[in-house]
């Protein structure tokens, strides 16, 4: 099934692979966040966990590139979300116990970015409102069963119908700020 019952594992992997990043990027200044479904208690999802490494400096991001690089990653540019830097394992020959092992979407975000705010402000949402994580579960699961499993299918789709659940909630959220 592509839309997997929660799992406190999520956050064991999820931590395995902080450690690995705070390893790799020990010298700079940083923070990471698990973000996206697998990080809030409850909520069917993926079984991918989503990762924000945040920076405060523009000048440390090349630095922090250059680590990803040595660490078994490739910069995949922003894929068309300003403020939010993508990077993906590179097919290495051999295999890192963790970074391998647990699947994950990186991304590195300025600590101003819009789009790390949108993550951080809808994960924290649906963590303090049953509700709405109800409402979101119930929108993925039915996606998932309209594009009968298949994954590239259902990332299309949900881009589309979730976008306003999401931005709903972003709303919400900046009224209650």
């Amino acid at each position: 099934m592509l839309i997997q019952k929660y799992t406190p594992l999520w956050v064991q992997h999820f931590q395995e692979l902080k450690l690995e990043f705070q390893n790799a990027l020990y010298s700079l200044n940083f923070k990471i966040e698990h973000v996206g479904s697998t990080s809030v208690v409850g909520l069917a999802a993926k079984p991918i966990i989503d990762i924000d490494i945040i920076y405060y400096n523009e000048l440390d991001f090349q630095k922090i590139k250059e680590k990803l690089i040595n660490i078994g990653y490739f910069h995949n540019g922003d894929q068309g979300i300003p403020g939010r830097e993508v990077f993906k394992r590179k097919n290495n020959l051999e295999k890192h116990s963790i970074m391998d092992k647990h699947m994950h979407h990186l991304y590195v975000c300025i600590n101003d970015s819009e789009e790390l705010k949108r993550h951080l402000i809808f994960r924290d949402f649906l963590r303090e409102n049953d509700l709405a994580k109800e409402e979101y579960q119930k929108l993925k699961i039915d996606i998932a069963k309209e594009t009968k499993q298949d994954r590239k299918k259902y990332a299309a789709l949900k881009e589309i119908l979730a976008k306003e659940f999401i931005q709903s909630i972003i709303d919400k959220s900046k009224n209650i700020i």
